[in-house]
């Protein structure tokens, strides 16, 4: 046993009873050892929670970063998309990822900002526009997960149509990218087109 293994397991019985359900006790007798023998690894419960979610967010931190020949736009939508659908991953992905702090992601970020800067974005509006971006796609995923989860309870009244979560997902997100996008008006480009910084 070692810590990479400990790790994957808790992801698994995450992934068979949610969140509520994961604990120390149930983990450790998933992987055949004592519940002690896990404070090796971690202290804490929360310190478990932690490296969970960020092993969690794996196929998302290993995608390419953004390079200078990448369009602003188009890298938005991916990217944003990208962290749904890694959330989507995992039962209570979302629940499991929010409040966690980005310790081991912080120079992936920065490159992201920069790249946003770089295009033409302010800087005060591109931290913005990602720490927006991230938090509505927790949220969106947070209710598509919970309605999952409900099962059939989850039905709706009668005349009233299903969320279809995808579609609302790239809808708010449009709305996201558009208002960014606004904002180069008000920097004094009127068409928000930075491709070859005629405006900068």
């Amino acid at each position: 046993m070692n810590r990479e293994t400990v790790i994957a397991e808790a992801l698994g019985l995450l992934d068979e009873v949610g969140l509520e359900a994961v604990s120390t006790r149930r983990l450790a007798k998933r992987l055949g050892v004592e519940q002690p023998s896990l404070y090796y690894y971690f202290r804490t419960k929360k310190d478990l929670l932690a490296a969970m979610a960020a092993a969690a967010m794996a196929p998302h931190a290993r995608a390419p970063l953004p390079t200078p020949e990448d369009d602003w736009r188009d890298w938005f939508l991916d990217n944003t998309r990208s962290f749904r659908r890694t959330l989507l991953m995992r039962r209570d992905g979302a629940r499991l990822h929010a409040g966690s702090t980005p310790t081991g992601d912080l120079d992936r970020i920065r490159h992201k900002i920069n790249f946003l800067v770089a295009s033409g974005v302010p800087e005060q509006d591109a931290q913005m526009a990602m720490l927006a971006a991230s938090r509505f796609t927790v949220g969106c995923v947070l209710e598509e997960q919970a309605e999952t989860s409900l099962g059939d309870s989850a039905d709706t009244p009668a005349g009233v149509p299903p969320i279809d979560h995808e579609a609302a997902f790239e809808a708010g997100l449009a709305l996201i990218l558009n208002g960014l996008a606004s904002r180069f008006h008000e920097a004094g480009c009127p068409t928000g087109d930075h491709e070859n910084r005629k405006c900068l």
